[in-house]
């Protein structure tokens, strides 16, 4: 018996919100939203990977111990991360030397842009 990624969790102060930026990153289709037993509001967006976005009342106060890399699909790294940051994304590092730029969605997220594969 083995187990698979169902999806991938993230927190969110505003979860509509950050769902929306994450569906125009990635150009999903419609969320998927739906209330758990205390009325707190969860936004889904399938695909590969599903994301689902969690309401908590928390602040970020740390690096992410994981992240997701993002390349795309069409056009340069350097046009998809001006694309992303008028989206609302940051850019926080350029790691010289090194194939990625890291950026925050938000909420302060990190992810990374690389190259087009």
């Amino acid at each position: 018996m083995t187990a698979y990624v169902l999806a991938v969790t993230v927190d969110a102060h505003d979860a509509p919100a950050l769902a929306a930026f994450w569906r125009a990153a990635l150009g999903r289709d419609a969320p998927f939203a739906w209330d758990d037993k205390e009325g707190a509001q969860y936004v889904e967006l399938r695909g590969e990977p599903t994301l689902v976005f969690q309401p908590v009342p928390d602040d970020k106060h740390v690096k992410n111990r994981l992240h997701l890399d993002l390349a795309p699909a069409d056009g340069t790294q350097d046009g998809e991360i001006d694309r992303l940051v008028g989206l609302g994304a940051r850019v926080v590092d350029t790691a010289d030397g090194f194939p990625w730029t890291v950026l925050t969605d938000p909420e302060g997220n990190e992810f990374c842009v690389l190259p087009p594969r």
